[in-house]
């Protein structure tokens, strides 16, 4: 069996991390937003549906058409979002206990070292911090040394000399090819807010259009392109933790991996099976296979074997019973 974890903003936000309605609320208070009467128009605007990330996307179309548009509220809004990561990165430090209790068996750790690659959506660092900086592979009967990010170097240790060096900047090293297989790899598939890119912008994926954007990152595109390798195999199962199911281009794969390979996936979200209606509203009037290249409730009825509706708390707290069932989908 070849077990794959997808970790979306709701896999952090059990730790504090903010969601999308969240980073909207946020934005708001920043002085790049106050000081400026278009972009809290324009965030207000998009809240109903794809919030910060639909206000970020029409402001990039707009330079994109026309490069000689000013860019002074896309640079604006870029600047609020990275120090929304920042505060969120700040927060995770003071985490004095990532588990939710002490026993090995129903540790998160414990459920991570199952999988034979993470990959996630998220661009804080809760994992550096948390996984990737701890002996977490105790219970990995030696398949695991460690973690690591494939095609990625170390760049510049962090500023505090007192931090782990993993919080430090990262930059590409041309191939995400992987060199260690005692190291579980894990795959930021949309960057991370201390990535940079070898012209030392930052390396992460925010806004609209979002496939193409990673098609300017090569190590993205390598990313991508193992994503679909991992899914399409016989034997994959996909856990989907925290994912909201609104990039086009993860569902696509998602969905050619369910009916061409017969891929199933267990969710773990508040909404649990109703994730795969997600589309049906006045935004988005059905996913139709004409409009967005899949059927999203089809590809639920086609592939999904299980969910749960309750927090990583519950789950990997005290609740025997939920953990059981998550438990189930991988044996």
């Amino acid at each position: 069996m070849n077990k794959i974890l997808l970790l979306g903003a709701g896999f952090s936000r059990n730790w504090g991390g903010w969601l999308a309605n969240e980073a909207f609320e946020y934005l708001l208070g920043c002085n790049e937003v106050v000081n400026s009467p278009r972009l809290r128009k324009l965030l207000w605007q998009h809240q109903p549906a794809g919030g910060f990330e639909d206000a970020l996307a029409e402001l990039q179309e707009e330079c994109r058409l026309d490069p000689s548009a000013p860019t002074a509220d896309l640079i604006q809004l870029q600047t609020a979002v990275g120090r929304m990561f920042e505060d969120m990165n700040r927060g995770y430090k003071h985490i004095e206990k990532f588990e939710f209790q002490q026993s090995l068996s129903f540790m998160v750790r414990t459920f991570l070292i199952q999988f034979d690659a993470i990959f996630s959506l998220n661009q804080d660092l809760l994992l550096e911090r948390h996984y990737m900086n701890a002996n977490v592979m105790l219970g990995s009967s030696g398949r695991w040394q460690g973690a690591h990010l494939p095609g990625m170097k170390l760049d510049s240790a962090p500023i505090d000399p007192m931090e782990p060096r993993i919080l430090g900047t990262w930059k590409p090293t041309g191939s995400a090819a992987i060199s260690d297989r005692g190291q579980q790899p894990i795959y930021k598939l949309h960057g991370s807010s201390n990535w940079r890119d070898p012209l030392n912008s930052n390396l992460m994926i925010i806004g609209g259009d979002k496939a193409r954007q990673i098609g300017a990152h090569p190590i993205l595109v390598e990313y991508a392109q193992v994503f679909d390798h991992q899914l399409a195999q016989p034997d994959a199962r996909l856990v989907i933790i925290g994912y909201g199911f609104r990039d086009h281009h993860i569902n696509k794969a998602i969905a050619a991996a369910v009916y061409a390979s017969g891929l199933t996936f267990f969710v773990v979200s508040p909404d649990g099976s109703d994730m795969a209606h997600i589309f049906r509203s006045p935004v988005h009037p059905g996913a139709a296979l004409t409009t967005l290249g899949y059927d999203l409730s089809d590809v639920f009825a086609q592939g999904l074997t299980g969910a749960s509706r309750r927090w990583l708390q519950e789950t990997f707290g005290s609740d025997h019973i939920e953990h059981a069932k998550v438990m189930r989908f991988l044996q």
